[in-house]
């Protein structure tokens, strides 16, 4: 099962159907209208946030479905799928795999990713590591994510986020593991998702720059008059 799905995604772009509560897009009908969009476009998959977005596009669409819960706790900065039970949640709403924080930062209650991941790599769904350095996404597959993605780089530390992707560490961590490696996180044209997969990406995920219409509206509205 885990092989077939991440098969499914080999060579492709996944979309990230995903607003947030200000957004006027955040409702599940226009979230599932959006990946059934993007479905038609050619993803091979899509990554949704939170059970009733899931469980929603999961019944509309035939592609795969990595799902997450994104939850602010107090006491760490660990909020994609921060806790077991976020896993179990997204797990019974049918997402095909689950994507989690997998950076060595402390989660909530002082679990440490070698703690955390093989818990929640039991409860069914492959586990998708969402990593911000090299040395997370080694720590991530040696302790059971059975795939490992960029998103988290860029995101974690104190200097101010990069505008281009990480396609360097797409390179050391493809050289490195013996999963796939996706590569997500600023990928604002088909010319950066196009070197991630000479960079030797699994797949590519695409959000913000297909999905947030409120951003792609802006970077025209900011050259305009």
């Amino acid at each position: 099962m885990t092989e077939d799905v991440f098969d499914a995604l080999h060579g492709g772009l996944v979309v990230s159907v995903q607003a947030r509560a200000e957004s006027p897009l955040r409702d599940t009908a226009v979230m599932v209208a959006m990946a059934r969009a993007a479905e038609q476009g050619g993803a091979v998959a899509i990554r949704a946030e939170g059970a009733q977005d899931v469980g929603a596009i999961r019944d509309a669409v035939d592609v795969p479905v990595i799902g997450l819960r994104k939850r602010e706790l107090v006491g760490s900065s660990v909020y994609i799928t921060p806790e077991l039970t976020d896993v179990e949640e997204i797990a019974r709403a049918g997402a095909d795999v689950v994507a989690v924080d997998a950076t060595l930062r402390d989660r909530p209650g002082g679990m440490c990713p070698a703690e955390f991941i093989p818990a929640a790599g039991a409860v069914g769904p492959p586990i998708l590591a969402d990593v911000d350095s090299y040395e997370s996404g080694l720590e991530a597959r040696q302790v059971g994510a059975h795939a490992v993605a960029t998103t988290l780089s860029g995101y974690t530390g104190d200097g101010d986020t990069p505008e281009g992707p990480d396609l360097e560490l797409v390179r050391l961590l493809v050289q490195a593991l013996d999963c796939p490696v996706l590569a997500e996180g600023r990928y604002t044209s088909p010319e950066f998702v196009r070197a991630a997969f000479d960079a030797g990406a699994w797949a590519v995920v695409v959000g913000t720059a297909i999905t947030d219409t409120a951003a792609i509206t802006r970077r025209f509205a900011d050259v305009a008059g």
